[in-house]
């Protein structure tokens, strides 16, 4: 074992605690690091195989490399800290999961050439202003429930947004739970204008054909979205209400604000 300088205390060391210490606060790995000969436990000034001190600045800039540990509620406070900034972060860059809900840039009847037409205008208008997720009608169809549109994994954990990204539901599930639209936040058209302040919808009723819960209405669906006549009904929703499966049986020759909602997860390619 190396021999300190004479007169110096603690070069060989004597039994401490069994922390592992050095006498000064410092680990030994961490001491050993900077080529510093110690034994155990150092209660004098520490020395350097070289036989020279290690000065109160070199054992300060120790305490930067090895810090207390912290304990676990401290670090729980400090990880949930970060991921809140972390889910801020990805939400302003638009890399945060998100599904948009956006309407139609135009009122529709209830014969919009069924449910595949009604498809289409949200595919297109959506690809039109750069989006490229995929776009399905906010109505139920003959072979498909309004509830099923979204695939099952983005259900639950995953956020229902308007064109600027401000959430309107917390994930698709609640709106089939008597959930209503967040206070101040707005539905938009794919060409940005706010469906409940503009005039281009003078009736601020929309399409879903739905029950309550999502399931198809197969009386009061405009038989399945192909006929825009009088005599024929169709469920709506006053979105006034901010619920969007309110239920109102209106003549399918009604022209009515029509939802398109991204079906699953990608990133939103559009510039910002």
């Amino acid at each position: 074992m190396f021999q300190g300088r004479p007169g110096l205390n603690g070069v060989k060391g004597e039994k401490g605690d069994s922390g592992g210490g050095s006498g000064y606060g410092y680990p030994v790995s961490a001491l050993k690091s900077f080529g510093v000969g110690t034994s155990e436990h150092t209660s004098g000034p520490a020395v350097r195989q070289d036989g020279s001190i290690f000065t109160m600045t070199q054992r300060a800039s120790l305490g930067q490399l090895e810090q207390p540990r912290k304990s676990p509620s401290l670090l729980f406070s400090e990880e949930l800290s970060q991921s809140k900034s972390s889910q801020v972060f990805l939400e302003t860059c638009g890399l945060f999961p998100q599904l948009h809900l956006i309407a139609l840039n135009s009122p529709q009847k209830g014969g919009m050439r069924g449910i595949s037409g009604a498809d289409f205008l949200c595919f297109t208008q959506a690809q039109a202003i750069g989006m490229k997720g995929t776009f399905r009608a906010f109505l139920s169809s003959k072979l498909e429930d309004l509830n099923s549109i979204v695939y099952s994994s983005n259900r639950e954990n995953v956020p229902i947004v308007n064109l600027k990204d401000e959430v309107l539901f917390d994930n698709w599930n609640r709106i089939f739970s008597d959930s209503r639209m967040r206070d101040n936040v707005s539905i938009y058209s794919f060409d940005g204008k706010d469906v409940l302040q503009d005039d281009t919808w003078p009736e601020k009723m929309m399409w879903h054909g739905s029950t309550s819960r999502g399931q198809r209405d197969v009386n009061n669906y405009c038989e399945a979205w192909r006929v825009g006549e009088r005599a024929l009904t169709g469920m709506a929703s006053p979105l006034q209400s901010r619920s969007l499966l309110q239920q109102s049986s209106s003549s399918c020759s009604s022209s009515y604000v029509v939802l398109c909602v991204e079906n699953s997860y990608i990133r939103d390619s559009r510039q910002r």
